[in-house]
């Protein structure tokens, strides 16, 4: 079995605009290596080179093998471990912008739709090794080869990917927007953000809005808000942050009102919560 290492690159510049990528990396797991869950504040792609593992969002588990590719969104609660008799060796890229989201929705990969399987393609990979080089070399202009990488990859995951065809047009259609709505309450759920801002952002009437919301995922926009504030929060009481510091975070400007809000939630309050599981170490460098 091979001995395990993890080996991780990271962009020198400070990036900003519509795609940037943060760092690129690759490693072989030891049996049995799980990652989370946790909660990441940027887009992250792993590609399988070889070995197998599991993938787990959304309540969905995905065996995955060579040449699958997996995404993880901001804002989504993922778990990730690698096979007990053979575990996966990957590669990954990290990455942000203000056009990923709408790229990714229009290749057909979503937080319901995260995995591609892409046994057929062998230059993904290569994608990924390039751009990992091109940061560990730290060059003046590694930000943007890093980036033309992370642009061809994909291109040709978009080949592959689940992309909605013209039949069911108009569920489809429906489909791209809820998860465009998602995308926008998972990124800006740590503002003061309404109901009302979204459906204006949509271009929809907020009954309209709710009822088309509550069809795709079984909630409300305001449940969905509420969810995605309370998971969290639950993650960051593991860390060092104030019960008051948290409600900040995720978007309470009263401190008191959050802890209403957690207890309903989960059944305790924050600082209840905290005392009975106490500072978890995550794994998020992945």
């Amino acid at each position: 079995m091979l001995k395990p290492f993890h080996s991780v690159s990271v962009n020198p510049h400070n990036g900003k605009g519509e795609l940037f990528v943060l760092f690129a990396g690759y490693g072989q797991t030891a049996p049995c290596h799980e990652v989370g869950p946790q909660m990441l504040d940027y887009y992250l792609i792993h590609t399988v080179e070889s070995g197998k593992g599991r993938f787990s969002c959304l309540g969905k588990e995905y065996e995955l093998g060579p040449g699958d590719t997996f995404v993880i969104f901001p804002g989504e609660v993922v778990t990730y471990a690698s096979d007990k008799r053979d575990p996966w060796r990957y590669r990954w890229i990290g990455f942000k912008g203000t056009s990923a989201d709408d790229l990714l929705i229009r290749l057909g990969i979503t937080a319901q739709r995260p995995v591609v399987h892409a046994e057929g393609l062998p230059r993904l990979p290569v994608f990924l090794r390039r751009a990992e080089r091109a940061l560990r070399e730290a060059g003046p202009a590694c930000d943007l080869q890093a980036e033309g990488e992370l642009r061809l990859l994909l291109a040709k995951l978009a080949s592959h990917a689940d992309v909605p065809s013209r039949r069911g047009e108009e569920t489809d259609a429906g489909r791209q927007q809820i998860d465009r709505a998602v995308r926008w309450l998972q990124l800006q759920y740590a503002q003061p953000v309404t109901i009302e801002q979204l459906a204006q952002h949509m271009g929809y009437h907020r009954t309209y809005l709710s009822k088309l919301f509550r069809q795709h995922t079984g909630l409300t926009p305001t449940q969905f808000l509420l969810k995605i504030r309370m998971e969290r929060a639950k993650l960051l009481m593991t860390e060092g942050s104030t019960i008051e510091q948290i409600a900040y975070s995720v978007g309470f400007s009263d401190p008191l009102y959050f802890s209403k809000q957690f207890k309903k939630w989960f059944g305790c309050t924050p600082s209840e919560y905290r005392g009975k599981h106490g500072r978890l170490a995550y794994d998020c460098s992945r």
